[in-house]
């Protein structure tokens, strides 16, 4: 599916007040981009879709910076983003055609890159605002994410494999760290699988309104199909230096 990023602003700045709470596998692939910085001190930070701040947060207790920039679709991020960096430097809208007029020592991204369909423009940007030998630090998600809602409903974003990832980064990266692995979350009925999509943005991934009837058939199909109601995640944490 195509990726609008009003929608997908549109349901994220609908779900900030649930998706801390609601986003584990998310809040866990930041845990573990930052464990694996080889270094902790970075003079000019970018981070890209800073939502609620999860990774802000974490980044900001463990790592040093002289200076924090933050980018979100949605405006409102910034009043989560300063009570982890009260002198941030915010800039809301589409990073794609945000002009930032600087260079960063280190840009990192959690989550966000699995809506950008096409990642070798993303990977061209970061590389033009990266200093020498800065980091390229990401979480995206590998095609098996959320397998279950594509096997019912025929619909899934554009991911990309670990190995189109490192083919697409190699011309300009030094790849430090490239990983992929599954979560499965349970859950106690299918309408708590849909409820936890919505709390957490993504809910745009079921394509569009759906009815009564929907849901039902829907919830039913999925316990026909996944008796066990797991929803799986199926995380990919990059770190790589640009060349």
């Amino acid at each position: 599916m195509r990726t609008d990023p009003k929608t997908v602003k549109k349901h994220f700045k609908q779900s900030m007040a649930t998706y801390s709470k609601n986003a584990v596998v998310q809040k866990f692939t930041a845990e573990k981009m930052i464990e694996k910085l080889e270094d902790m001190y970075f003079p000019s930070v970018l981070e890209l879709g800073a939502g609620t701040g999860i990774l802000t947060e974490i980044l900001a207790q463990k790592c040093t910076f002289d200076e924090f920039w933050a980018n979100d679709l949605v405006e409102k991020s910034k009043n989560y983003i300063n009570k982890f960096v009260p002198d941030v430097k915010f800039f809301a809208g589409d990073f794609r055609k945000l002009n930032f007029n600087k260079k960063f020592d280190m840009i990192i991204s959690n989550a966000v890159f699995q809506w950008c369909e096409d990642l070798e423009k993303v990977f061209d940007i970061c590389k033009s605002i990266l200093n020498k030998n800065g980091i390229l630090a990401f979480s995206t998600f590998s095609p098996e994410n959320f397998k279950e809602i594509k096997s019912l409903t025929g619909v899934a974003l554009k991911y990309y494999t670990l190995e189109e990832i490192r083919n697409l980064l190699d011309n300009n990266f030094e790849i430090i760290m490239a990983e992929e692995f599954e979560q499965k979350l349970k859950f106690d009925n299918p309408l708590k699988i849909l409820k936890h999509m919505k709390d957490t943005g993504v809910n745009s991934v079921t394509n569009g309104n759906w009815g009564i009837k929907d849901v039902k058939n829907f919830c039913e199909n999925y316990r026909l199909k996944y008796p066990e109601l797991t929803l799986t995640y199926a995380p990919i944490i990059v770190l790589a230096k640009l060349k």
